[in-house]
Parts: C-alpha cells; structure tokens; sequence
C-alpha cells in the first residue's frame, strides 16, 4: 500500500481549516448590513412609540387647557413622527389658537394640507381655519370658498359672527347658482334668524318665489321655528294655493309646531279627502286624542272615521279603541278596532279581546278577537278559551294559532292534547 506523505496530508487540513475560516468571513460579512438595518428598524420603531406617547401628552394637555404645554408636546410628536403626523400637525394649530397665535397657527394648518392632502383631518382643518381668520376680522364669505363643505361652515357661523352682513350673502346664495345642499343650508340659518328682514326673505321664499323643492324646506322650518306669525302665514299660504304637494306640507308643518287647532279645522271643513285624511293623519301622530275623539263622533262617513281609528292607534289612544271595538254598530269600523287592540300588546287589551270573545253573539268579531290575540303573543289567553270552547271549528281554530306559537303555555297545551 502506497502511503500518502504526511506533509500532504497536513497541508490537506490546512486547506479546509482555512477554507472554513474564509466561509465563516464571507458570511460574517454578508450577515453585518442585514444586522445593522435590524438594529436601524429597531431604532425607528422606538422614535415612533416615543413620539405617539408625546401625542397622547398632548392631547391630555389640551384637555387641561395648558396649551404650551400642548404646542411643545405636539412639536415633539411631530419631530420624532409620531403615527399620528397629520392629526398632531392639528392639534398643534389648535393651541396656538388657544394661544392667540393666529397668523402661526395658520402656517401650521397651511402645512397640514400641503403635506397629507388626503388626511382625513382636512375637514376639521378648514372649520379651524374659518374660525381663526374670523379672529383677525377676516369673515369667511360662503360664495368665495373653494368648496361645498368651506362653504357650509361658513353659513353656519354668520349669524354669530356677523349678523348684519349675513342676510344679504344668504340671500345671494339663495338666489345664485349654488347648489340644493347649500341653498337649503342657507335657508336653514335663514329660518332661525329672529329678524324682520330674515323672516320677511324666509316668507317670500315660502310663497313660491323660487324653485318648488326651496318651497317645500321654507314651509318646513316655519312649522320648525316660527311662531304665531308663522302659523298664520302657514294659514294664508293654505287658502290660496291649488297645489295639493304645498297642502300637504303645510299640514305637516302644522304638526311640527303642533297646532292642533288649525290641523283640526282643516280635518272638519277641507273638501279634498287627500288632504282631510292628512291632517286626521297629523292630529294622531301628534297625540291630539280629544280632537280626534270629537271628530269621531262628529263624521258619518265610515270612510272618514276609518282614518280616524286609525289615527288613534297612531296617536295610542286605547281607550277610545276598546270603546269602538265594545259599541260600535259599523261591524267594520268594530273589526278595524279589534285588530288594532291587537296590535297594542297590553294586559287591559288582551282582557277586552278575551271579554269580545266570550260575549260577542257575531262569529266574525270573536275571530278577529283570536286573530288579536294571536298577534300579541297572548298563548295563555288563547289556552285558556280554548279549554272552554265547545264548539268545534272554533275550538280547531284555536288550536291551530297555539300549533305555531313558540310558548311555554302553547307547548305545554299541545302535549296536554297529545296525553289525552
């Protein structure tokens, strides 16, 4: 055997010691920078907690009303950029407001929008912004503002701000080209206004002296705000009008004031019966239960006093509707007013429908009076008229209701039958 020599042998190990050294090098080297931007990212995450702890200090010195404090928090928020850069940028105009450093504040939010143009901050920015220049005497004009929404905070600010130079920049508005959403803002300030000239404008807006949709929002904010003097141009508007859609909005602004009487005349004497079962429809949602109850009994027309128990339900006017259903001679008007007693889920109602059921001689008033029940859930006073009924439609019938409600007093019936 031939034996290699040792010096070959040794220099076979050298070679792969040092090829290992040199494969530990390269991978030492190229393992370095993948480190070093771990540590950097370590690094920027930390800046990052530290600077949304100043965030939150921040905020918490706005709500001590120590704005220095807050301006210094914010700059440190910003300077460490905190995850929160645009709404610091906010906060930080907000105190220097506070401050009285309006012309810096507004370099502050100048920087906010040129920087985050999408930031969902920018709404509050430019309600600031109209707010600080208002505090250098400079009013925000709502026909000169770049957008819609400038435009809405600015109307809503002129009444307080600067009421005299408001009634004619809502009038330009209200009679330009601007859009329905900013006219009918306009009108809404408009409307709450107390002064002669603005009621006189809201007035003549009232009567048709623009576009009809405008019409039908000056009919509403008379009935939302106005007072005698409204109610009684309401009245005029009423009588002269052919237009059934400005009736019906006057009927409904008379409810929002809640002016029963006008509502109740309207319900006795208007000839169209759209519009006398609107204001019937209106005195119920008002909860005029007196006024309906005299209508009642004043109109012969089944159709008119159908409307009428109608708006008692509406209006919740239950005893009036167990009266009806107890006395009434109409079996229709009777029946409309067992299903509504139904519908009011009560103890007092289940007893008179358990009461109609029992003592009504008609077939189709105790059904009804079931049905009633039935739709208030009422299992155990269906169980409790059908373990005495006798007749055996009727009993079936009472059984098949029970069949399908998911009650202790219902299941407990069924397996009663079932045990028999």
């Amino acid at each position: 055997m031939t034996r290699r020599p040792a010096t070959s042998f040794f220099a076979f190990v050298l070679f792969i010691t040092w090829n290992g050294f040199a494969r530990g090098a390269e991978i030492r080297h190229r393992t370095e920078p993948a480190y070093a931007y771990g540590s950097d990212l370590a690094d920027a995450s930390e800046q990052q907690t530290r600077g949304d702890e100043r965030y939150q200090r921040g905020k918490e010195a706005l709500d001590a009303r120590r704005w220095e404090r807050a301006v210094e928090a914010f700059d440190g928020a910003i300077e460490l950029k905190c995850s929160q850069l645009d709404g610091a940028l906010y906060w930080k105009a907000y105190a220097q407001n506070k401050l009285g450093q309006r012309d810096v504040a507004l370099k502050t939010l100048q920087s906010l929008s040129s920087s985050y143009p999408a930031s969902s901050w920018l709404n509050d920015a430019k309600a600031l912004e109209i707010e600080i220049r208002q505090g250098m005497g400079q009013p925000a004009s709502p026909e000169n503002q770049p957008d819609e929404d400038l435009k809405l905070m600015a109307i809503n600010s002129l009444l307080t701000n600067d009421p005299e130079r408001a009634l004619p920049l809502l009038q330009k508005i209200l009679e330009g080209n601007q859009s329905p959403r900013i006219k009918e803002r306009a009108l809404f300030v408009l409307a709450q206004s107390g002064t002669p000239p603005a009621r006189d404008l809201l007035a003549k807006i009232a009567r048709g002296n623009t576009n009809p949709d405008l019409q039908l929002k000056a009919l509403t904010y008379l009935g939302l705000f106005g007072g005698k003097e409204s109610r009684q141009l309401l009245a005029e508007i009423y009588n002269s009008s052919t237009d059934t859609r400005i009736k019906r909005q006057i009927l409904r602004s008379y409810m929002t004031g809640g002016d029963r009487e006008q509502l109740l005349a309207l319900a006795r004497t208007e000839k169209v019966q759209e519009l006398r079962r609107e204001a019937i429809q209106q005195l119920g949602v008002l909860g005029a239960r007196v006024e309906l109850q005299e209508l009642y009994k004043a109109y012969v027309d089944d159709e008119v006093r159908k409307y009428i128990l109608q708006a008692m339900f509406v209006g919740g006017d239950t005893d009036q509707l167990i009266e009806v259903a107890r006395n009434e001679k109409d079996p229709k008007l009777r029946g409309q007013a067992i299903q509504m007693l139904g519908t009011s889920g009560t103890k007092k109602t289940g007893d008179t429908l358990v009461s109609i059921y029992q003592s009504d001689p008609d077939p189709s008033m105790r059904k009804k009076a079931v049905e009633g029940l039935f739709i208030q859930g009422n299992a155990a006073a269906l169980v409790e008229l059908a373990r005495k009924e006798t007749n055996p439609e009727l009993k079936k019938d009472l059984i098949s209701k029970l069949s399908i409600m998911k009650s202790k007093e219902a299941l407990d019936y069924m397996m009663e039958i079932l045990n028999k």
